[in-house]
């Protein structure tokens, strides 16, 4: 009997994009201390690409890359977000699939994504085509050959999108098993009826088409799969290893393959070190021979379906009702607010279905003015999207273009067609999976359709904001602050807009703060400067100028004319407007600086007031992340003062509390605070300085220890982990310079010394790695008698030791 095994991670961690910058705003509350791109990087998709396997002394022994040996998904937003901002782990996710490609068969682990992950049953023909059809175009383009399968969002499924995944060459899709309804051999018998999850998920099975055409479906197994997300069989691979060799039978007289799909963040995020679970299973069962490895197009080449099946449409993995999630109030939730309602999630998809279904023949309208066919130029634009440059758009445009078109129609057709892209990106699956209709998620969703809103107003002649907030309003939030979609629309979506004013107005008041050059980006916008002024009077800044911004997305641009003014600390008022000729500019450049030139603020002020009116800015306008940067700047001034301060009140009374702690005593509070502020200012100072004083950093611990101070383990961690790293880029550079290893391995000994730990991961990655590389070689010498080898190798298994990594 064939025994086969194939685990399958669908990654969708969606990123929290402003849709107006293109961008994750990077500053997050909830992480004082970390890029929350870098936070979610490492915690959800690293640990797969170098996981752990350990021995018994809980030493690392190999490093493998999960993703070769599983099948997997990524949503492409995702992909993108990572070939940006965690590029390491981007190229091993597609390392990974080239190396299953070696190990099985030729057949790449990796699968499609219907593109925004929309759910695929609620839309209509027109968008389905075009999800699929950007799903694989941007496949191709990231691994470098047509896939084989296609992840469908949430597994959600009916006949239609499975046709047109079939036309457009997709082979084979998985479903969980509620969503079977009959089975029997292909083409004889009677169909065996097995709702309620009953279908024998140990082979593939072909569904028919009503075309004609014909798509292989997989049933993963549900009990295992569930046990992965919700039980303990990550608590040890044995447990996952035991499962899964217990789920075959001798009964089954075809090859049988026993398959599970789960959240691919399971592995590593949901289930701390899932992931080395998961390693530690793959290669027992491998070594074992228990079963055989494989991915889904690899079991299909060599055991086609013998049973053919039927499935109920319009059902997912997510919803016992269906697809009623993701538009009615079912029942379905996270089950942690009791006695709230989802009924919001009917009027908030109708009255999304209203903007798209109205705005669909005016873009087709429209755009038929400028190309020969716009639905099938949308279905083309995945290729601009995908490489956003102006030689792809003037090929674009030749193959789409029914005549030449000026700069001024190229950028309308950008705007209608970034307009078609946001309105499916506001039908992301995550907008009604929740519980609140103000929750992030759904907030996200209606910052796409804002920018929707935002598009048509620029490009259509007529502003559909109205009738969309009439039909928001009948969506009732739980939140009695936040009243309905209207309010939240207003509260939550309205501000954070953009338009070419505003990219200015962050251009103008933090040209104060920092130095941009003649030409410069602000996130998805050029920045080209005209002119540029800078006047000083004491504390007080003047900056007057003039220049163009252009959205890289839609080409639309602007002259704009500033002038901002800046008393100190955080008191600061800027006007903007359009370029109103020179002149114009001229008048306004000479009276506003002649008024700050003789240090009349008021009169300064009531100059800018004049030129400008309403159109006038303050930090509260600066995108929110050069927002925060800003006013650290600001702060710094008045932080070190204080510091200093609180720095002479410990100095001068670190005796007396010594004096306390040695008689037992409890430190009075103001004593305690103190301590606790500049123990962990010191500290935090000590970590992040170029090199790393280890003799000064031990004595601030020891000091910490003894006044019985609590360190602030989150922030001292990260600024600990990051100068190790440093180190350990170091002597990956330079691995046989010995004063760096042993650098490195000081470092790694303060460990044991803190009271909190590090996670070194990075820096275990880049041991292992000079351990398969540089140490052989070192060894021999050592060997040999060479002395120099000698000592690096001694030092080299000493660092080994502290990382945790076996070296024999």
């Amino acid at each position: 009997m064939e025994k086969y095994i194939c685990i399958h991670g669908h990654f969708y961690q969606p990123p929290r994009e402003n849709p107006w910058l293109e961008a994750i705003e990077l500053q997050d509350s909830a992480y004082p201390y970390h890029d929350w791109n870098e936070r979610i990087a490492a915690e959800c998709y690293a640990p797969n690409t170098l996981s752990r396997i350990l021995d018994g002394e809980g030493r690392i022994i190999r490093l493998p890359n999960n993703y070769a040996k599983m099948s997997f998904n990524f949503g492409p937003t995702l992909l993108a977000w990572m070939m940006d901002k965690a590029p390491e782990i981007y190229e091993a996710v597609l390392a990974a699939d080239r190396q299953s490609q070696e190990q099985f068969s030729g057949h790449g682990s990796a699968m499609a994504q219907a593109y925004s992950h929309m759910i695929m049953p609620l839309a209509n023909r027109r968008d389905k085509y075009t999800q699929v059809l950007w799903g694989i175009r941007d496949f191709e383009h990231r691994f470098g050959r047509r896939p084989e399968g296609m992840w469908l969002p949430e597994t959600a499924v009916d006949l239609e999108t499975l046709e047109i995944m079939a036309e457009l060459g997709i082979r084979f899709t998985i479903l969980s098993p509620r969503q079977a309804h009959k089975v029997r051999k292909i083409g004889r018998g009677h169909w065996r009826d097995v709702s309620g999850g009953r279908i024998d998920p140990t082979t593939a099975y072909r569904l028919k088409l009503p075309s004609g055409r014909t798509i292989n479906l997989f049933f993963y197994d549900a009990p295992i799969s569930q046990g992965i997300a919700f039980e303990d069989l990550l608590e040890r691979g044995e447990n996952l290893a035991s499962r899964l060799v217990n789920a075959f039978s001798h009964e089954r007289p075809w090859p049988q393959l026993v398959h599970i799909a789960t959240d691919g963040e399971t592995y590593g995020h949901h289930r701390t070190h899932g992931d080395m679970a998961l390693a530690y299973a793959l290669e027992y069962l491998e070594t074992e021979n228990f079963a055989r490895l494989t991915n889904y197009g690899e079991f299909l080449e060599k055991h086609p379906p013998i049973f053919e099946v039927r499935i109920f449409e319009n059902s997912s993995w997510s919803c016992v009702h269906g697809v009623e999630r993701w538009w009615k109030d079912c029942g379905c939730n996270s089950g942690m607010r009791p006695g709230w309602s989802q009924a919001w999630r009917t009027p908030l998809r109708e009255a999304l279905d209203w903007l798209r279904d109205t705005l669909a023949p005016q873009y087709e309208k429209k755009a038929s003015r400028f190309l020969r066919d716009p639905w099938a130029a949308r279905d083309d634009y995945i290729s601009i999207i995908l490489k956003r440059d102006r030689q792809e758009v003037a090929h674009f445009l030749e193959q789409h273009a029914s005549r030449k078109l000026n700069p001024r129609e190229q950028s309308l057709v950008l705007k209608l067609l970034e307009m078609q892209r946001h309105a499916m990106l506001m039908y992301t699956s995550c907008g009604w999976f929740f519980d609140e209709l103000s929750g992030l998620e759904t907030v996200q969703i209606l910052q796409y359709a804002g920018r929707v809103v935002q598009l048509a107003r620029d490009t259509l002649g007529h502003d559909p904001e109205a009738k969309f907030l009439q039909r928001l309003e009948r969506a009732k939030s739980n939140i009695p602050e936040h009243g309905d979609g209207r309010r939240i629309f207003e509260k939550f979506v309205k501000p954070a807009m953009v338009d070419l004013l505003t990219v200015g107005a962050h251009y103008a008041i933090s040209s104060l703060f920092e130095d941009y050059q003649v030409q410069d980006r602000i996130f998805c916008y050029t920045i080209d400067q005209e002119d540029y002024r800078l006047a000083e009077a004491g504390k007080a800044k003047l900056a007057v100028g003039r220049i163009r911004v252009t959205s890289d997305i839609t080409w639309n641009s602007a002259d704009i004319s500033f002038a901002v003014l800046h008393f100190g600390d955080h008191n600061l008022c800027g006007g903007v407007r359009e370029f109103q000729g020179e002149g114009a500019y001229g008048t306004m450049a000479w009276e506003v600086a002649e008024a700050f030139a003789w240090a009349d603020f008021p009169k300064t002020l009531r100059r800018i007031d004049q030129h400008f009116g309403d159109s006038t800015y303050s930090l509260r306008f600066l995108f929110r992340d050069e927002q925060r940067k800003i006013l650290d700047q600001i702060m710094a001034l008045s932080l070190e003062e204080t510091w200093s301060a609180y720095g002479r009140l410990y100095t001068h009374n670190v005796p007396l509390m010594r004096f306390h702690r040695e008689l037992g005593v409890p430190l009075p509070r103001p004593f305690l605070a103190t301590a606790e502020i500049v123990l962990n200012r010191y500290l935090l100072e000590a970590f992040q300085a170029p090199e790393l004083d280890l003799q000064l950093i031990r004595s601030l611990l020891e000091e910490a220890r003894l006044l019985q101070i609590v360190l602030d383990g989150a922030g001292l961690e990260y600024a600990l982990r990051k100068a190790i790293e440093r180190l350990g880029e170091r002597f990956r550079q330079y691995p046989l310079d010995l004063e760096y290893l042993q650098q490195l391995e000081a470092a790694m000994a303060l460990e044991t010394e803190l009271p909190f730990e590090v996670h070194p991961w990075r820096v275990q990655n880049i041991y292992y790695e000079i351990l398969h590389s540089v140490y052989p070689q070192q060894r021999r010498e050592s060997e040999q008698g060479q002395g120099e080898a000698r000592n690096w190798v001694e030092h080299f298994t000493a660092l080994g030791t502290k990382l945790s990594v076996r070296v024999d």
